[in-house]
């Protein structure tokens, strides 16, 4: 939680009004941490599951353990019907059903629906001792789709799911709506923090990138991933020559990246590929608060900040964002820049 959502140190003080928080987790995270209570949970290779390719539902797998679940962990089902056991409704939650007969269910029903599609599946016996089951027809319906086709045709037959029944650039209902952050037509508004603002307060922009190291946050506590992606055993920041120039900054020096919502400590990254008043952290760095009041692993979301795009649709800002930048000479006020 505290990685993934904008504005770590907000989220924090946010956490910190609940009676008590109570994680499942196989990692010692940031979140797990903050936890009151944490129950450890049996990873995939752990436990059994049944579960389709994730991208194209091309495969089903039959998800088998290969290890004994490391320590005290428990598969998800296993904890959550426990608990239910002790308020007496684990009967409401499995349905009398354990976790290899839920399996079994959902292949039963999965066969049902392949063979409305023409296919013809083994048993689950057969299917879980290969392991796999191939779904290889191709629809050409879908192969050759492209989309809007009877609309381009006969726009009056086959109207859109639209109040005028078209392509809307201008949309009445939105614009009864009434935002003044959101029109009825596309529009620019000015960014709560950009360069463009002549009275910002810190100059220079946060660009949160993916890490081509890692998917997301996933994998960031692997020792053999983070020897290849981090710089002086933080997430790097990349910053121009020039901008390294002027705050006396080198290859591989420790920095702290900072602005009203909190600071962290980054490993400097000097390329030529960025501009002079732009600097890039890729996102994904697992939140490490400590007593000085910043986090030592450089997650970037310490910086966001949690404010939606707009009214109505309230999405992510994150590269909404400007900080500033200074080499870290190991003294930092406690507390000084957003700590919790």
């Amino acid at each position: 939680l505290f990685t993934r959502h904008q504005d770590s140190n907000r989220a924090a003080i946010a956490l910190r009004k609940l009676d008590a928080i109570i994680t499942l987790e196989p990692f010692w995270t940031s979140q797990a941490k903050f936890s009151d209570i944490v129950l450890p949970v049996a990873i995939q290779p752990e436990r059994a599951d049944i579960e389709f390719a994730n991208s194209t539902n091309e495969y089903l797998f039959a998800i088998k353990p290969l290890v004994k679940p490391y320590g005290e962990s428990k598969s998800d089902f296993w904890i959550c019907n426990e608990i239910c056991r002790r308020f007496n409704l684990d009967l409401a939650f499995n349905e009398g059903k354990d976790e290899m007969g839920w399996i079994k269910e959902l292949y039963s029903d999965a066969s049902k629906k392949a063979s409305d599609m023409g296919y013809d599946m083994p048993s689950f016996e057969e299917f879980w001792q290969k392991g796999y089951f191939h779904f290889d027809k191709i629809d050409e319906e879908k192969s050759n789709h492209t989309s809007y086709v009877a609309f381009r045709n006969d726009p009056l037959n086959n109207k859109l799911n639209t109040p005028s029944g078209k392509i809307e650039i201008y949309s009445e209902s939105i614009a009864n709506m009434g935002y003044d952050d959101c029109l009825g037509h596309p529009a620019w508004f000015e960014p709560i923090e950009w360069l463009g603002d002549k009275d910002r307060k810190y100059p220079l922009a946060v660009v949160s990138a993916h890490s081509k190291y890692r998917l997301h946050s996933q994998l960031d506590n692997s020792e053999i991933l983070r020897s290849y992606s981090k710089i002086a055993g933080k997430e790097p920041v990349m910053i121009s020559p020039n901008l390294a120039k002027q705050r006396g900054i080198k290859q591989g020096d420790v920095v702290k990246v900072f602005n009203d919502r909190g600071a962290i400590l980054c490993g400097a990254d000097i390329s030529s590929d960025i501009g002079d008043d732009v600097i890039i952290i890729r996102e994904g760095a697992w939140w490490d608060p400590q007593d000085d009041g910043m986090c030592h692993s450089g997650n970037v979301n310490v910086l966001t900040m949690d404010k939606g795009s707009s009214k109505l649709a309230q999405s992510n800002i994150a590269h909404t964002c400007l900080a500033d930048i200074v080499k870290y000479d190991g003294i930092s006020e406690n507390g000084a820049y957003g700590g919790v």
